[in-house]
């Protein structure tokens, strides 16, 4: 932690370096205690950002993720893309898929030896998902495998997933984003009449799962991922998580798909089983590379009605991939303000409701990212100027304003 608090130092001597405007803190690490995460739990949510491999390098950040957060999510590496091991599926005794968990271990076994608890992120996901687990063999030269064995193929992954992170690292996966992003954002995304808007294509390319399952791979992927659970005795939360839940469209969306899910099975006196426990709403707010839409008073309101809304169904809520973002260096302050106006909603919405509903948020625009070709995609996700970092990992003041905001009275 001590590392994070020194940059502030070389930020002051050389801040001739930063972007005109960056608002940087100049507050001691002393000022940061209790910590944010001991704030967050009292407002009956854990705080996190997230972890990538270069992050799991970089010591700076470990000390302000394990000294001020306590929870955390892979960006990548629990994804079925990334554990997926083709040769060793083609290999398989029993025809099922196999994984290779080594890069995933080391990042859930750092949260576990540093008490932070992680995320699963994600079971079943359409985008970037392997085209050769779908065929025979496992091998994109052959004919696409039947329902039935593709059907297996996704219970033995979601099973065999599941139960080595609760074996290996008992506790400290407390939930999983079963499904994500499973739901269209316009008319050709999904089928015309569908209350649920189940996507059947992203970005003109077939949605796998929706073309070779059907559109119950999604109540599949909660039964499995919960009979998984039930088979460990492990009190694992299984999420639903999708972008743009704030809004209107997806929120009724997510009403009609939550009581689809949780009619989908029934015990053995014949109840219907809760296979869904939350929605997961991922925060990336404002413009997409662009300010305008960004650090509007409507997006805090809207991210509010959401959250009740979720709350009328039953459902925990996680705010999963935060990102306020803000192009302008000139707008910082603004955007520090802005911080703290959602945090303190974000504070008092469990007392509002009478319950923890809101049990998690996690940062995912972490620190501010310079604009270049190749991480147009990243600055454009997360904002140039929206992170609670700089580039260089100096606290800003929208870290202050967040911190602030969740002291409330105790300020």
């Amino acid at each position: 932690m001590k590392k994070v608090f020194c940059l502030l130092v070389s930020a002051l001597l050389g801040c001739c370096l930063l972007p005109a405007g960056a608002e940087v803190s100049t507050r001691p690490a002393d000022a940061y205690s209790p910590a944010l995460k001991e704030l967050a739990e009292k407002a009956g949510f854990r705080i996190g950002i997230c972890l990538s491999p270069d992050q799991l390098k970089n010591q700076s950040y470990l000390d302000l993720l394990s000294s001020q957060f306590n929870t955390t999510t892979c960006t990548n590496e629990t994804k079925a893309y990334s554990l997926l091991n083709q040769q060793a599926s083609q290999r398989s005794e029993d025809g099922m898929p196999r994984m290779d968990f080594s890069l995933a271990d080391r990042m859930v076994g750092w949260a576990r030896d540093h008490g932070v608890g992680v995320r699963g992120h994600v079971l079943t996901w359409d985008a970037y998902m392997t085209e050769w687990f779908f065929h025979e063999d496992y091998s994109q030269a052959k004919p696409v495998a039947s329902r039935e064995v593709l059907l297996a193929r996704l219970e033995s992954y979601i099973t065999q997933v599941v139960t080595h992170f609760e074996t290996k690292f008992p506790g400290v996966i407390y939930c999983w984003d079963v499904v994500n992003e499973a739901m269209g954002d316009s008319a050709g995304e999904y089928a015309a009449g569908d209350p649920t808007l189940r996507r059947t294509v992203r970005n003109g390319q077939p949605n796998p799962f929706y073309r070779y399952i059907g559109e119950d791979y999604v109540e599949y992927s909660f039964l499995y991922a919960r009979n998984a659970a039930e088979a460990l005795g492990a009190d694992i939360r299984l999420f639903y998580n999708d972008y743009n839940m704030l809004y209107p469209e997806k929120r009724n969306a997510a009403k009609h798909l939550v009581e689809r899910i949780n009619s989908f099975a029934a015990d053995e006196k014949g109840n219907p089983r809760k296979l869904i426990d939350g929605i997961g709403m991922q925060g990336y707010m404002g413009g997409y590379g662009q300010q305008s839409g960004c650090l509007s008073s409507d997006l805090i309101a809207n991210t509010r009605a959401s959250i009740r809304a979720f709350a009328d169904l039953g459902m925990e809520v996680h705010i999963t991939e935060m990102a306020l973002r803000n192009y302008e260096a000139s707008r910082d302050a603004e955007h520090a303000a802005f911080y703290g106006r959602m945090f303190e909603m974000l504070r008092g919405i469990n007392r509002e409701l009478g319950r923890d509903v809101l049990t998690s948020v996690t940062i995912w625009g972490v620190s501010d990212v310079t604009p270049n070709a190749w991480n147009e995609y990243t600055w454009k996700l997360n904002g140039t100027f929206g992170g609670i970092l700089t580039e260089k990992g100096e606290i800003k003041t929208s870290f202050d304003a967040m911190y602030d905001a969740l002291a409330g009275e105790d300020s």
